[in-house]
């Protein structure tokens, strides 16, 4: 990154921790696409907003930064002028540091991978006001425990997303969309890599995505099966559930539902109940709430579903129908602290 570019980067992650500070509640908000997920923030938290703006774009290393303000439409528009995209999904308005907060993968998870997979690198303004970098600006960044992983799903609870570099990946030559009332599991296995395979217990979707000459094979078995080309995937329940892909078979879902299979992500019209969240998980998260936020002032109210023991019940709200991919993270460890006087740091939970 050029001296200017690096110049501006800190000026405005520089004033976005001015602007958080280190007293009081604080939330941050993005586009308010999924305003509603992890419960409602205590009222009396004052409203801070990220930087935006694409950073910088290297086609070449297929890595793009950028800050969490920004769309992501107008991200995807930047690395798209280059032929590349990233694994991001949301809705109309929804912005990265939003959307990584949330944890959603989009409908092409099973094949493109989780959303967490796509976060190399994380600046963030901490809980005492402090600007804060983890991760690495390289794909084959291996050192240490992943704290990147952590932020991804956790709703803002311990740090807030002020810039963050992330993978790209080429565009795929061609895509498309096939359907019919074939069986899932089976129509799966003859694949050699769908992107998405999606079922409302009678109807079965399949993305597929890439090389011309693959995408033609792979269509060529789907019309075996009897499914058949069209404009898109159905439109989607608005509330989602977390299964294991084994639970799926005979599962009661109260209604109309689209299971993504072989992910465990499952649309449905009606809220998922309420379950005890994990022993361990549910220590590892106070844990984790404890040292990166001591007093509790980073979105107040929030709730990571399926871990944080102060979850509502599930079947109140749309907010408590789905548990971000990334709360069931692998035990992570801080990366060597290394201030410097004009620098953001570089530190983990023990200097938090």
């Amino acid at each position: 990154m050029s001296a200017a570019t690096t110049a501006r980067s800190d000026v405005a992650l520089a004033r976005f921790a001015e602007r958080v500070g280190v007293h009081g509640p604080v939330t941050v908000v993005g586009g308010r696409t999924r305003w509603e997920v992890g419960g409602p923030v205590d009222p009396r938290a004052r409203d801070v907003s990220p930087p935006t703006g694409v950073g910088e774009f290297i086609p070449a290393e297929m890595t793009v930064r950028v800050n969490a303000g920004t769309t992501v439409a107008e991200l995807q528009a930047v690395v798209g002028e280059a032929g590349q995209r990233v694994v991001m999904a949301g809705p109309a308005g929804s912005t990265v540091g939003g959307t990584l907060a949330v944890g959603h993968s989009g409908l092409d998870r099973l094949g493109a991978g989780p959303l967490r997979e796509v976060l190399l690198e994380a600046t963030y303004i901490s809980a005492e006001g402090r600007v804060v970098r983890v991760g690495g600006p390289t794909v084959k960044n291996v050192s240490g425990y992943d704290l990147c992983r952590v932020l991804v799903g956790s709703l803002g609870t311990i740090g807030f997303l002020g810039e963050v570099i992330m993978r790209t990946t080429p565009q795929p030559e061609t895509s498309g969309w096939w359907s019919g009332s074939g069986e899932p599991t089976e129509i799966r296995a003859r694949l050699h890599w769908p992107m998405s395979v999606l079922w409302d217990g009678t109807t079965t979707w399949v993305q597929l995505a890439g090389y011309e000459a693959d995408v033609s094979a792979e269509s060529a078995i789907l019309e075996r099966e009897g499914l058949r080309s069209v404009k898109g995937p159905p439109t989607l329940p608005p509330h989602r559930w977390s299964l294991a892909p084994s639970e799926l078979t005979g599962h009661d879902f109260g209604g109309r539902f689209v299971a993504e299979i072989g992910v465990g992500t499952v649309h449905a019209e009606r809220p998922a109940p309420h379950r005890p969240a994990d022993a361990v998980l549910t220590r590892l998260h106070r844990r984790l709430r404890a040292t990166f936020d001591p007093t509790g002032r980073l979105n107040p109210g929030r709730t990571v579903p399926g871990v944080d023991p102060g979850e509502p019940d599930a079947s109140s709200d749309q907010r408590q129908s789905s548990e971000p991919e990334s709360t069931r993270p692998e035990p992570t460890r801080p990366e060597p602290t290394q201030p410097e006087p004009t620098q953001p740091e570089s530190r983990g939970p023990e200097s938090s």
